[in-house]
């Protein structure tokens, strides 16, 4: 049995940039267990499967160490390998999946994600997250991620987390961001919970954090900044109770699987 891969940089307009999705077009659905098997295979941050339906498709996305209900770059990475490669020709993709349906619009050489809003509640900051991120917070949020609020651009980029101890803290995983100078706002995202110390950019993680800046800063119209190594711009709209984020995408390699 062989299945078609393909690996993307999403939210990148070069190689080598934004955050690398494998994904994997499926007839039917596989195993879950062989799905998680391939994803640690890949060991990227995600692994996406879709499958065509009479209305669409439906996606689900698998780190290397358990399956997610929402993943931002790996979707725009999908919508990217059906429209350049699988000769999709609408120009709305509606993938299904464990959030709700999930839009994906082509703008030029863009593609825009259309997907729910995740408000964060404030929350204490929970026992050693500090110490994890050798970092004073200055509010905390809490919808399945942390949101962190830290007083500067210049401490979001410069953190050096200890994992080791960030993996005990109780959340899928921890957002950092601060106001920026250049762009509305800047982020990291660290998932060692997931398998994942830093994801280089982080979709599903500005559901939370456009509602954040939108009302902040009294906008909802954000130019973020994801500042990871690889690193990666995304332009936001907080729409009603949906977040649009639109970004690039690059094709890096295609191939088979074996199995």
């Amino acid at each position: 049995m062989k299945l078609d891969l393909y690996q993307v940089d999403a939210f990148a307009s070069r190689r080598f940039e934004g955050n690398p999705a494998a994904v994997c077009p499926l007839d039917d659905w596989l195993d879950d267990s062989l799905m998680q098997s391939i994803a640690f295979e890949n060991n990227l941050a995600e692994t996406a499967f879709f499958v065509q339906e009479k209305d669409g498709f439906r996606i689900r996305w698998f780190t290397p160490l358990t399956e997610v209900d929402l993943c931002g770059h790996a979707t725009l990475a999908s919508a990217y390998v059906l429209f350049e490669e699988l000769g999709y020709s609408e120009r709305k993709i509606t993938f299904q999946s464990k959030s709700g349906p999930l839009m994906v619009s082509r703008h030029g050489n863009s593609f825009e994600l259309d997907f729910p809003a995740q408000p964060a509640k404030v929350c204490d900051a929970p026992l050693g997250l500090q110490d994890a991120l050798g970092a004073s917070v200055d509010a905390c949020f809490l919808n399945e991620d942390l949101l962190v609020i830290l007083s500067d651009e210049s401490i979001v980029r410069n953190l050096s987390p200890d994992f080791r101890k960030l993996a005990k803290v109780d959340a899928r995983g921890v957002i950092v961001t601060a106001h920026s100078q250049e762009f509305d706002f800047v982020s990291r995202f660290f998932g060692p919970q997931v398998g994942i110390d830093e994801d280089p950019v982080t979709g599903s993680a500005h559901t939370k954090l456009v509602p954040y800046w939108a009302e902040r800063l009294s906008t909802n119209e954000l130019h973020a900044k994801q500042v990871s190594n690889r690193g990666g711009e995304l332009h936001c709209s907080l729409v009603g109770d949906r977040v649009k984020i639109r970004g690039q995408a690059i094709l890096f390699l295609k191939g088979e699987i074996y199995l």
